[in-house]
């Protein structure tokens, strides 16, 4: 299924029919907004609060399996107009000042307002969720060469206290992605509550060693404002300790746990995007080049307009500063079942998870050990499972071309 609703975007003849839908990219976060306005202005109801969680959880998912897919690409000749038409790009500056909006708006609710613990619930939730928007927005936005786009980038991050993913990210995880070295790549049998451990710290790790070594490199202390973990980590205290101020230091666990909510969902989307797919080592001892096949891909319609196109996660990490709206599906990639926010549910229960991803990797790989990232483990386990001793499928199975 494509998308039907069009604009004609007058670029070289081509018309991106998704277009206008990129607003859903700014309509879904400010979804957090809602609960506590309906809140104060219509009646103080807490289901009110729960209205963007179960948005997100059960009416995206429903929504990409009635739209179904796009699998269409824009033309190569239209691609150069395409990323230089200034409409997408203020489709993404208008998201700032929403999320800025939106975390400013919760806090102070909260701080005014006495919730049963489900309600408070219900607000770190949703607030968390719109930080994980905002974590999505500094990654489509650090990549770019645009001076204002990678300190928009910044200023997006250091609302949860993120403001590393900037560095680590784009120096870090896109050079070991899909390696044994990438914290930020999962491994087959590896679940999302042991993955949170390693990524999270690793993240963090690799983003300061990074920053040093490049400040090093150009005879400036690790402690120079020059520093990119530190430049958004100032923004954050400013913002947390002004909060604090004026709401009193009880706000501060509430902000702690709205922060890791949105550090989470970074890592949910971390943990789908490379489960189990592996680069391999040269005979020079460098690993291959990234490829499109060393990422799931989704093209599930209402989720990716939700996520500029986060989930062409694989064109993505092959040409990374192509922009949202140039991101391309190619034939025989490994394929998600579903949007991410399906899939996020699935990460929460691992019995479930690895019998629905276990099998579209083996297939994904061809049933090649060598082409996998274990869990170290749990490797000979897996080996003898899927009877991957010599490499080859199990009879019967299903190998991918």
């Amino acid at each position: 299924m494509t998308s039907t609703a069009a604009a004609p975007s007058g670029l070289a003849g081509y018309v991106d029919r998704k277009r206008r839908l990129w607003l859903f990219s700014l309509g879904v976060p400010m979804l957090a907004l809602v609960g506590p306005l309906l809140y104060v202005l219509v009646s103080p109801q807490v289901i009110w609060l729960w209205i963007s969680t179960i948005f997100a959880y059960v009416v995206i998912p429903a929504l990409d399996g009635v739209l179904g897919e796009d699998l269409s690409n824009p033309p190569e000749e239209a691609v150069p107009a395409l990323e230089a038409d200034p409409y997408y790009r203020y489709v993404t500056y208008a998201l700032v000042p929403i999320l800025w909006i939106s975390f400013l708006v919760n806090i102070i609710f909260l701080g005014y307002h006495d919730l049963p613990w489900y309600g408070t619930l219900a607000v770190i939730i949703s607030t968390g969720g719109s930080l994980g928007f905002g974590l999505n927005l500094g990654h489509e936005m650090g990549h770019k060469k645009i001076e204002l786009e990678r300190w928009l980038a910044k200023i997006t991050l250091a609302l949860g206290f993120y403001g590393h993913f900037f560095v680590e990210h784009n120096r870090g995880h896109h050079r070991d992605v899909a390696t044994p070295e990438d914290p930020a790549s999962s491994r087959m049998g590896e679940s999302i509550y042991r993955f949170v451990f390693r990524e999270m710290p690793g993240a963090f790790f690799r983003a300061w060693d990074l920053e040093a070594q490049r400040l090093e490199r150009c005879g400036k202390s690790v402690w120079s404002l020059e520093n990119e973990v530190l430049q958004p980590a100032l923004i954050s205290a400013v913002l947390y300790g002004g909060l604090i101020a004026w709401l009193g230091i009880e706000i501060l666990p509430v902000m702690m746990l709205i922060a890791f909510w949105g550090a989470f969902q970074l890592t949910l989307a971390n943990y789908i995007e490379h489960y189990g797919l592996l680069r391999r080592k040269e005979p020079s001892g460098r690993y291959e080049r990234c490829q499109p096949h060393h990422s799931w891909n989704s093209n599930h319609l209402f989720s990716n307009w939700a996520l500029f196109h986060l989930q062409r996660h694989s064109d993505h990490h092959a040409h990374p500063t192509r922009r949202y709206q140039s991101l391309r599906d190619f034939p025989d990639l490994p394929r998600l079942p579903s949007g991410y926010f399906g899939m996020y549910l699935l990460t929460y229960f691992p019995p479930l998870w690895f019998k629905v991803m276990d099998k579209r990797l083996l297939d994904a790989v061809g049933h090649d050990p060598s082409r996998i990232n274990f869990l170290p483990a749990k490797r000979e386990m897996l080996i003898r499972r899927y009877g991957l001793d010599n490499g080859a499928a199990p009879e019967g199975a299903e190998v991918a071309a």
